[in-house]
Formats: C-alpha cells, sequence, structure tokens
C-alpha cells in the first residue's frame, strides 16, 4: 500500500463521524456532490507526487467520502418512512417473519418483512422491514406473584408468512440525558415502523399461510435455542448458552446482567473477538491437519492448494459462518474482517503497521454500518485490540521450546494475565464514560471466566448442537461460574459509579488509560494519571443555596420528577411498571441518578398507581436510607400528610394534600386513588414549584380556595393532562409560566386532553410534553429557560425532526 492511500483510512472514519452528528439530513443531491467530489479528490491525490500532498489529498478524499456515502444512504432509507396517516389504525398484513423472536416480558418481539399491506379496501405502502409485537397478556394476579400471563402468544418461527391485523407508529423512544436511544437502534436495524399484533376477541383472527422457505439461518438458530431450552432444566443457564451458540442475548436473565456488567465480564455472555478467535485458531489447525492427511492419499491435493492458503482463508470463512450464525454482532464483525485482513497479509507475505491494519478494519465494518460507531461495544473492541497492539507491538508468541515444562505450561496463563491487566485498566475510563461504573473486581472475575467460557463453556455449548448431552455439562460450570461471580459481585466495593464528566474530560482520561499501559519510561505513563484525574474527581454542577433543579423525566406514559438543590435530591414518582422484571425505576431513574452522583434523601410518591409507583421497587433498592412519604403506607411515618415540611438548602418543601381526615383508623385512604394523590409545593428565593401527581379537579378547587396566595412558576401537569384536572380555578390560581406534561407517546387516554391545552393557550401557560420535548430541565435560576433534551442531542434519526426554533417551548 502506497503511504499515501494509508491517509483514506482515517479521512473515511471522520467522514462517517462528522455526518452522524447532523440534525438534519441535507438534500440527497448534496450527499452525492461531495461522494462525487471526493471520488475525484482521491484520483487527483493519486497523480501528485508530493508525499504531504498526497497524504493532505487522500485525507480529505476520504472524508468527502465518508460524508457523502453515508448520507446518501441515510437519505435513501429516510425517504421509506412511515406515512404519518397510517399511525394508529388497523391495517391487514401479509409477510413473513425475518427475525428470531426475543423473548420479552409481555410476549415476543420480532422483525417483520411487508409483502402486501391494506387498510381496509384499499392497497397501503409500507416501509418494508417493521419490528411487531405479539403480547401475551401480563396483568396483575389477584394472589401469588405480582404478574401472571394471561393468555399464551402463538408459537412464532423465523421464516414463516403470517397474515394479521397490526397498529404501526413511527420509531420512537424515551429520551433521557443518559439513557438508552432506541430510536437509533432502530435506524441502525433498518426498522422504519413499530407496532403490535392486534390479537383481541373482536379482532380478525391472526392466520399462519406456511413456511416461507427465507431466513433459513434465523430458524436454524431458533430451533438450536429451543433445543438448548428443552434439555437444559435450569432456564438461566440456558439463556446464557443460547446467548453463546446463536447469539440471543434476551434469553439472558436482567439479574444475570447485572451481575456479569458489575463483575466486568458481560463482554464474555455475548459473541465476543475473542471467541470469534478461538473458533478461527480450532478451524484453521484442524483444517491443516485433515489436508495434510488427504495429502497422503492425493499428493496433487498440495500443489492445486497449499495448506497455508486452505488453512488460513477456511478458518475464516468457518469463522464468519460462526458469526453469522451467532448474529453478526460488531465485535464478531470487527474480528472476522481483522482475521481476514492478518490472513491475507501473511499469505501475501506482506507486513502493514498495525495501525493500518486496525484502521482498516474499523473503516470495514463502518461500510458495513456507519451507524455502528455510536454503539458502545464499537469502541470497546476497537479500543481493547488497539491497546493490546500497541502494547505488543511484537504480536507474536513466545514459540521456543527452551526451558523447563512447567515454564512453558505458564506462559499461556502468564500472557492471558499480563493483556486481562493491560485492557482492564486501559479500558476503565471508557467504561465509566459510556456506562457510569467501573468493575473493580473486574481483573479477578475475568481471569476465571475467560478460560472457562472461551475453552470450557463455549465449546460444549457449540458441540452441544451435534451431542446435545454436552450442553448439561456446559450448563452444570455455567453454574460454577454464576456462584463465583455472585460472591465477587457481593462485595461492597465490587463495581465503582462515577458522575458522568463532560466529553473533553472524559476523552482526556480515555488517553491517560492508554497512556498508563503503553511500553513507554514511568516518567512518561505517569503522565496518564493527570490525564485521568480531572474525569475521576468530576461532579456535576448543582444549583446555588436558595435555588432549585426540576427534571421531569421521560418514562412514557407516567411520571417521575428529580428535583435537586445546593446539597440534596428529592425524587417525586418513581415511573410506570412495564412488566414482571422491567420499570422504569431500573431503566430511567437510576443511570440518572447515577450519571448525576445523586444519592436521593427523600422520595414522594404520590400514589399507589403502577404510572407513578411501578418503579419504586428498584428505587428503594438502590437507595434504602432514603425517607419515604406515600399516599398508600401502612407505616405512618412513611404517610404524606397536609402540613408537613422541610428546607434544604433555602429552598422549602411543603405537602399540600391529602389532608389528615382523608384516611381512616386503619391507615386506609377514604378517598378514590387519584384523589388521595400526594401534592408537594416547592419554593426557592423567587420562585417555586408544584406536584400533583394525579389529583382531581375536585380536590385541585379545594387547594386554590384554601390557599389562594399560592403561585408556581412551573407545574406538573396533573394526571398527566386529563380532561378531569387542570381546573381553570387552579390555573388561576397558581398562574404558571410553564406545565411539565408527562404522557405517552400516542397513548390510548389522548393525555393531553385538546381540552387541556386550550385552558392552557388562553392564559398564555407555555408548556411541553414528553414525547416531544424528552426529560424537560427547569432551574429557578432561569426561570424563564426550559431545556429538552430531544433538542439537546438531536439527531436526523430522532422523532420530529429537527427543533422549528432555538427555543425548546412551545408558544402559546
Amino acid at each position: 500500500m502506497r503511504p499515501g492511500w494509508m491517509a483514506v483510512l482515517p479521512g473515511w472514519v471522520l467522514g462517517v463521524a462528522l455526518q452522524l452528528q447532523q440534525a438534519a439530513l441535507w438534500p440527497v443531491a448534496a450527499y452525492a456532490g461531495l461522494l462525487c467530489a471526493g471520488v475525484g479528490l482521491l484520483a487527483i491525490a493519486r497523480l501528485r507526487a508530493g508525499a504531504r500532498a498526497a497524504w493532505t489529498g487522500c485525507l480529505l478524499a476520504g472524508l468527502l467520502v465518508g460524508v457523502g456515502l453515508t448520507g446518501v444512504r441515510a437519505a435513501h432509507f429516510a425517504s421509506q418512512a412511515l406515512d404519518p396517516s397510517l399511525q394508529g389504525v388497523d391495517i391487514a398484513l401479509t409477510g413473513r417473519i425475518a427475525s428470531l423472536p426475543q423473548r420479552v416480558a409481555q410476549g415476543q418481539r420480532f422483525e417483520f418483512i411487508v409483502e402486501s399491506a391494506r387498510r381496509g379496501a384499499q392497497a397501503v405502502t409500507l416501509p418494508e422491514r417493521i419490528q411487531l409485537g405479539w403480547t401475551s397478556g401480563f396483568a396483575p394476579a389477584d394472589r401469588g406473584p405480582q404478574w401472571e400471563l394471561a393468555r399464551q402468544a402463538p408459537d412464532l418461527r423465523a421464516g414463516d408468512r403470517w397474515r394479521f391485523t397490526v397498529r404501526l407508529r413511527s420509531p420512537h423512544g424515551l429520551s433521557n440525558p443518559h439513557g438508552v436511544d432506541r430510536e437509533r437502534w432502530l435506524w441502525e436495524q433498518g426498522i422504519q415502523a413499530t407496532g403490535h399484533v392486534r390479537s383481541g376477541p373482536r379482532d380478525p383472527v391472526p392466520e399462519r399461510v406456511g413456511a416461507s422457505g427465507h431466513h433459513r439461518l434465523d430458524r436454524l438458530r431458533q430451533g438450536v435455542s429451543e433445543r438448548i431450552d428443552a434439555r437444559v432444566g435450569e432456564p438461566r443457564s440456558a439463556g446464557v448458552l443460547s446467548a453463546l451458540v446463536v447469539g440471543e442475548q434476551s434469553a439472558i436473565a436482567r439479574d444475570d446482567w447485572d451481575l456479569f456488567r458489575t463483575t466486568g465480564v458481560a463482554h464474555l455472555m455475548s459473541i465476543s473477538g475473542l471467541h470469534v478467535t478461538m473458533f478461527a485458531w480450532l478451524a484453521t489447525a484442524v483444517l491443516a491437519w485433515g489436508w495434510r492427511r488427504l495429502a497422503r492419499i492425493w499428493p496433487q491435493a498440495l500443489l492445486a492448494l497449499p495448506t497455508p492458503v486452505l488453512a488460513g482463508w477456511g478458518g475464516v470463512a468457518l469463522a464468519a459462518a460462526y458469526a453469522l450464525f451467532s448474529g453478526w454482532g460488531v465485535p464478531a464483525q470487527r474480528t472476522v474482517i481483522m482475521l481476514a485482513v492478518v490472513v491475507g497479509l501473511r499469505l501475501g507475505v506482506r507486513h502493514w503497521p498495525w495501525p493500518v491494519v486496525w484502521l482498516l478494519a474499523m473503516a470495514a465494518v463502518l461500510l458495513l454500518d456507519p451507524w455502528a460507531l455510536l454503539q458502545p461495544g464499537f469502541w470497546l473492541s476497537f479500543v481493547a485490540v488497539g491497546i493490546l497492539f500497541a502494547t505488543d507491538p511484537g504480536r507474536h508468541f513466545d514459540r521456543s521450546p527452551a526451558g523447563p515444562l512447567h515454564r512453558r505450561a505458564w506462559r499461556p496463563l502468564g500472557r492471558l494475565v499480563r493483556e486481562q491487566a493491560v485492557v482492564t485498566l486501559a479500558l476503565a475510563p471508557l467504561t465509566l464514560l459510556l456506562f457510569g461504573q467501573f468493575s473493580v473486581v473486574g481483573l479477578l472475575a475475568n481471569l476465571v471466566a475467560i478460560p472457562l467460557v472461551t475453552l470450557l463453556i463455549t465449546p460444549l455449548a457449540m458441540l452441544g448442537v451435534l451431542l446435545p448431552a454436552l450442553w448439561e455439562l456446559a450448563a452444570g460450570v455455567v453454574q460454577g461460574l454464576s456462584a463465583v461471580l455472585q460472591w465477587l459481585g457481593q462485595w461492597s466495593w465490587a463495581a465503582v459509579f462515577r458522575p458522568a464528566a463532560p466529553a473533553p474530560l472524559a476523552l482526556a482520561a480515555v488517553a491517560g488509560g492508554a497512556l498508563l499501559v503503553l511500553r513507554l519510561p514511568w516518567t512518561v505513563r505517569s503522565a496518564g494519571l493527570l490525564l485521568l484525574a480531572p474525569a475521576l474527581l468530576w461532579t456535576p454542577p448543582r444549583p446555588a443555596p436558595g435555588q432549585f433543579e426540576l427534571v421531569a423525566l421521560d418514562v412514557g406514559q407516567g411520571s417521575a420528577v428529580l428535583v435537586r438543590t445546593a446539597g440534596h435530591s428529592l425524587l417525586f414518582d418513581a415511573g410506570p411498571r412495564w412488566g414482571p422484571d422491567s420499570d422504569a425505576g431500573e431503566r430511567v431513574v437510576l443511570p440518572l441518578l447515577r450519571a448525576l452522583g445523586e444519592t436521593l434523601e427523600t422520595v414522594v410518591v404520590s400514589h399507589r398507581d403502577s404510572d407513578h409507583a411501578g418503579g419504586a421497587g428498584s428505587v428503594r433498592q438502590a437507595h434504602p436510607r432514603a425517607r419515604w412519604l406515600s399516599s398508600f403506607s401502612p407505616d405512618a411515618a412513611e404517610r404524606c400528610l397536609a402540613g408537613q415540611h422541610w428546607s434544604w438548602d433555602g429552598v422549602t418543601f411543603e405537602v399540600l394534600r391529602p389532608l389528615p381526615q382523608d384516611f381512616g383508623p386503619d391507615g386506609q385512604g377514604l378517598l378514590g386513588t387519584n384523589a388521595m394523590s400526594c401534592v408537594l409545593r416547592i419554593a426557592g428565593a423567587q420562585h417555586s414549584a408544584w406536584l400533583g401527581g394525579d389529583i382531581d379537579a375536585a380536590r385541585e378547587v379545594q387547594l386554590a380556595l384554601a390557599r389562594p396566595h399560592d403561585r408556581a412558576t412551573v407545574m406538573l401537569a396533573p394526571h398527566h393532562g386529563s380532561l378531569s384536572s387542570s381546573s381553570p380555578v387552579l390555573l388561576n390560581t397558581l398562574q404558571p409560566r410553564w406545565v411539565l406534561v408527562q404522557s405517552g407517546y400516542r397513548n390510548r387516554f389522548g393525555h393531553p386532553a385538546p381540552e387541556v391545552l386550550g385552558r392552557y393557550r388562553e392564559r398564555g401557560i407555555r408548556w411541553v410534553s414528553s414525547p416531544d420535548c424528552g426529560a424537560a430541565t427547569w432551574r429557578s435560576a432561569e426561570p424563564e429557560t426550559l431545556d429538552c433534551h430531544r433538542d439537546q442531542v438531536r439527531r436526523y434519526w430522532h422523532h420530529g425532526g429537527p427543533p422549528a426554533r432555538p427555543s425548546s417551548a412551545r408558544e402559546p
């Protein structure tokens, strides 16, 4: 490779990264022009003799091609979006299941290729690939577990053709600081509509048409997963084996994922580069052995195809087949591409610098999937490989037979310990940046888990496809490993959580972690500690004394509000519960608290409805020392009552409802659930907030008449903007400048009600709703400003497009 051409690789990666930062897409002609300009510049740079000119031209050409090609693909995909008029209406579909159905709490979820679609008697056009859920019917149980299965979904198999009625909507996910970007994930998967199968008693009966003959690989993967479930009696071990064999990560229980992340071995429980590399090494060795044995019978075979060529490319091909069978994740893609590059170079008797090989693999992955650049797994994979390359530039194994046997036996273990220590230390800052936590016991846990998973569990699980009895043996090893990990995970210091540092400090910390493990003098390496320190010591800014901050989280159809003062924090409601093992407390509230470095001192749960109290259990488990107040607690000390008040840092908190007479002698509420809602007023030096749960209009009027002088700069819309709340009397009394509406996207209740929004407009009240705004942040120090998370992180794949104006608020 000519030196100048190497500059195309970093240019391409940079171009992809720049295009992914766009809030809105340009016309496709603009991207096509950049692509043509890049190709033309590349041709010109090839003719330039000067090395500096060639490097500059190739770098710029790669950048233009990266922006242009990624933009063309994005614009083409965006042109196939779901017609907004087809959202929320019954559509009869015929098509085929195009993925391995995933197990979720409410039933099954799968990708579906649309072959034909009709709305009534009229044919309609839909995106080719959509994601559907088939709800099994989880509902609260009268006895026993909190949730029970009301009805079972049918047996869904990849490749089967179905005819059923669905309701669709454009991709939309929750938008919170430090939360998961589900809309980007759907875009990356090629999904432009989501929905659910209509299977109620009044809906047309879903009909399985038959097998399509497509997606045979996914069908085979599903069959293997089902055989593992049938053979292994312990569900949690079976889930781990399914994840290792066919890449079905949804089979692993959520508690197990938490344990794997705490102990730093989560990367081993999905198909990682280490698994693919070991498979390729084994395949290469077996092919070489078999080809040499064949040559004894047929010598001409070696002349036609030398052993190194067959073994090298055969090993890559089999590794690629394994990666495809296991789901073709980013780590597997990266490893297969890098293996192909290394084999090609060795067979061609070439030696490229390791940065070129590293960049070539990165560019190839981004050519297949540009949006993989935004995946945490992408950066963890490539940074880990880059660190190993940089710290072992020779990249060779000591194959000398010299030395005692015990020393030769310990060499592989010594290399494993060294490499794991290097990767653990180097990736610690990146792990903190991406996940807000770092496993202190990760080095010890990986020293145990890596040999077991890669050399024992995974081979046994794979061979179990041929000999199912081996799955039981592999499951026993999984259970033993889980016991060790649970022991490590119970240590109080097993994992360290730190607030999320700003991007410049975080990037400096990543560079510091890499510097610490490079083969440089210690005087130079110690500078890495200076780069690490700012990120480790970072604490997010807090409101000044007398001021407070209010964050209305995006939890869908539910409520959760974080209130922060100069030195304290309070949570009002904990969000909804979505299933037996899924709630907003765990998925939304706790990640934000960890990223901010918050320890809750008080939690107020307004009332017992699941959309407000569903996540309380997860929050309580993570913050056991917090003071709890609610309108339904059997403990009188945890009961919110009008008249309760306290002060933090010059900010006053006062409970306005329920009244003492609203409770019976046994502590049970005498009013309806919504009417018993706790109402909290927060007053700073100059401005105040009013949080009312699902309080109804009658109680609003009582409060307004009893406290006619109360005002509120910001108000949480009672009952999510329901028609039964936000009464004119309350609005006229409080006179809020802002109203925050927490509701679900296209929720079935129609919240916020148009009549309620009309009342806001009549009074000149500005309002935002969580489906459009995401998490809304208001600060008493800047009362006229309200920040919407969606506007702050806007990208072209997000719902709703770019903001219409710099302000994130809706004008009256």
